[in-house]
């Protein structure tokens, strides 16, 4: 393996805080606010956003993107920072939440190309529907430790057996939905391929809030359907001979929220990503 020292490392990261589109009862593209992004050679970068309104069917108090990227001072490695914060949301006077806090932490090691990564501090504060507390489960340890020999994650047996738990979890719940049923077969089939994994930072969600709950899926009628704590691990650019990916791609939705009925739109809440290079 090259030294560090013959090694240079390009950043990537990314935050921002909300955007999407409204197409009913008026149509509207929301712009991404509170948009972060970190240049190749690192540095930090910030963004912040004061109260957000969206005529009388979105808002938010305020908000805060940052991403930052430098080589650690013990060796450790290249680190790489993605945070998203909202405050004061409020979708509809249904979904309301204090505080949601996206948070992705990135280590590429001086020795191999798959990096660790974490999601310290990641949360939701006061996530209410109808008013009614969402009480989570949260499993910011998913994927565990860095797999050894520069593997990739998606091909660990113990992160395949945590992904899996999460798909038969909401493949058992009752009056599941078709096209849920039909997505989660399908994801069941090619977990374990080396490329890529869909999974959450919430195993479980329960209250008393109206509507149904499918582990982190959460389909409210007349409001629509929202996705807690989305996670995507992407895999790419495989050595011919190692077999080694060169590159990992860590994307975070917080809240992905396809809205019905009153109002329509898709709108991802929260969103963070990593996905840096070492040459």
């Amino acid at each position: 393996m090259p030294r560090a020292s013959q090694r240079t490392h390009e950043y990537h990261a990314e935050a921002k805080v909300m955007e999407g589109s409204i197409r009913h009862p008026f149509k509207r593209e929301i712009h991404p606010q509170a948009h972060s992004k970190l240049p190749k050679e690192g540095g930090y970068y910030h963004s912040n956003a004061l109260e957000f309104r969206l005529e009388r069917v979105l808002s938010f108090a305020s908000a805060y993107s940052q991403v930052a990227g430098s080589e650690g001072t013990k060796g450790e490695g290249w680190r790489t920072l993605s945070t998203s914060v909202i405050e004061g949301l409020n979708v509809l006077e249904v979904l309301t939440a204090d505080r949601v806090v996206g948070q992705i932490i990135t280590v590429h090691p001086h020795v191999g190309h798959v990096p660790s990564f974490h999601f310290l501090g990641t949360r939701f504060e006061n996530l209410r529907i109808a008013g009614k507390l969402i009480d989570l489960e949260m499993n910011l340890d998913i994927f565990g430790e860095k797999p050894e020999n520069d593997s990739t994650y998606t091909k660990h047996p113990d992160v395949q057996s945590r992904i899996s738990e999460q798909y038969k979890r909401i493949s058992a719940s009752k009056d599941l939905p078709d096209e849920l049923a039909g997505r989660y077969n399908r994801l069941a089939s090619t977990l374990g391929s080396p490329e890529t994994v869909e999974c959450s930072l919430v195993n479980q969600a329960a209250g008393s809030y109206p509507g149904r709950t499918f582990g982190h899926i959460i389909h409210v009628p007349d409001f629509g359907t929202i996705t807690l704590g989305k996670l995507n691990v992407t895999h790419s650019e495989f050595h011919p001979e190692t077999g080694i990916s060169h590159r990992t791609l860590v994307e975070l939705t917080m809240i992905d929220l396809k809205m019905g009925c009153a109002a329509d739109g898709d709108v991802p809440i929260g969103g963070g990503s990593t996905n840096g290079q070492t040459h």
